[in-house]
């Protein structure tokens, strides 16, 4: 099969699709036919080499979209499903990024019934990014919450739950993002500085780190999503960051969700798989709205 790998670390020119053997599933893991996979900013950091691995051939991709081809033993699943996942790892020999992927059974969900396989395959990893940031803050309905990057993948998913919750949300984005924002259900919006101190949590999907904390109040809460990256703690403000951790129930709850139509499944663009470093040139040009999705 085909997976897309870097082997030294750098810009797009660094992503090589190779030829590799399709991966077994074994006990409690199923084999994936790759239908669909999106391309994330993690996968920019696995390339460029933010968290390590030198001398190693790693593979890309996170989320995956497609059907059941093989299982293991009590994999629980079945040949012909349709299914999405989330293959965690930043030093993984093979990712999604491939045509087929195995994975734990406990990554696995049912795909959406309302959506093709290349919208499916951008609620994974950051719609579980999103949900188990707001765990973190645990933020009691009514709270106010502030959201930057709130256009963004895993912000809009974070608008959108955490309006779901009975939070009041107020979105920070560009200034010409407004009407989506506020279409996601943010009840406010913010372009450029917000008010000191005004919000009970924040949640950084933009990663500004420190600066943010400002916004929330004396003894709020703040979630950033790059694991253990948090700034300290100012004001009695309780800082922690997600490091998003594979759970195929709890996945399901969001698939659910978006069939539902709560959450929306935004493609931005599609490339096929020989393309991946072309898609990587165009992540790194910034200014994407929604996911831009690999296909075998």
């Amino acid at each position: 099969m085909r997976a897309a790998v870097v082997r030294s670390f750098g810009g797009p020119e660094v992503v090589d699709v190779v030829e590799r053997g399709v991966p077994e599933p074994a006990a409690r893991q199923v084999r994936i036919k790759v239908a669909a996979a999106a391309l994330n900013p993690v996968d920019a950091g696995v390339r460029s080499g933010v968290f390590g691995g030198a001398g190693k051939e790693i593979g890309l991709g996170w989320d995956v979209a497609g059907t059941v081809d093989a299982v293991g033993v009590a994999a629980a699943w079945s040949v012909g499903d349709k299914v999405v996942a989330l293959a965690y790892g930043v030093d993984k020999p093979l990712g999604t990024h491939a045509e087929y992927v195995v994975v734990d059974t406990g990554a696995v969900a049912a795909a959406p019934a309302t959506a093709d396989a290349v919208h499916a395959a951008t609620l994974p990893l950051n719609a579980l990014t999103a949900a188990q940031a707001l765990d973190l803050l645990d933020l009691a309905p009514g709270a106010s919450l502030l959201v930057t990057g709130a256009a963004g993948a895993v912000g809009g998913y974070a608008v959108q739950l955490a309006a779901r919750r009975g939070l009041t949300v107020t979105g920070l984005a560009r200034a010409d993002d407004e009407e989506f924002v506020r279409s996601l259900g943010a009840s406010g919006f913010v372009s450029g500085e917000a008010a000191a101190g005004a919000y009970d949590g924040v949640l950084d999907t933009a990663v500004l780190g420190e600066p943010a904390l400002v916004w929330a109040r004396d003894g709020g809460a703040y979630a950033g999503v790059i694991p253990q990256a948090e700034p300290a703690s100012v004001r009695g403000v309780r800082t922690t960051a997600v490091e998003v951790s594979a759970d195929g129930a709890r996945l399901a709850e969001l698939v659910r969700l978006a069939d539902d139509g709560v959450l929306s499944l935004r493609v931005a663009e599609v490339f096929s798989l020989a393309d991946a470093a072309k898609a990587h040139s165009r992540l790194g040009e910034g200014g994407v709205r929604g996911r831009l999705v690999l296909v075998p």
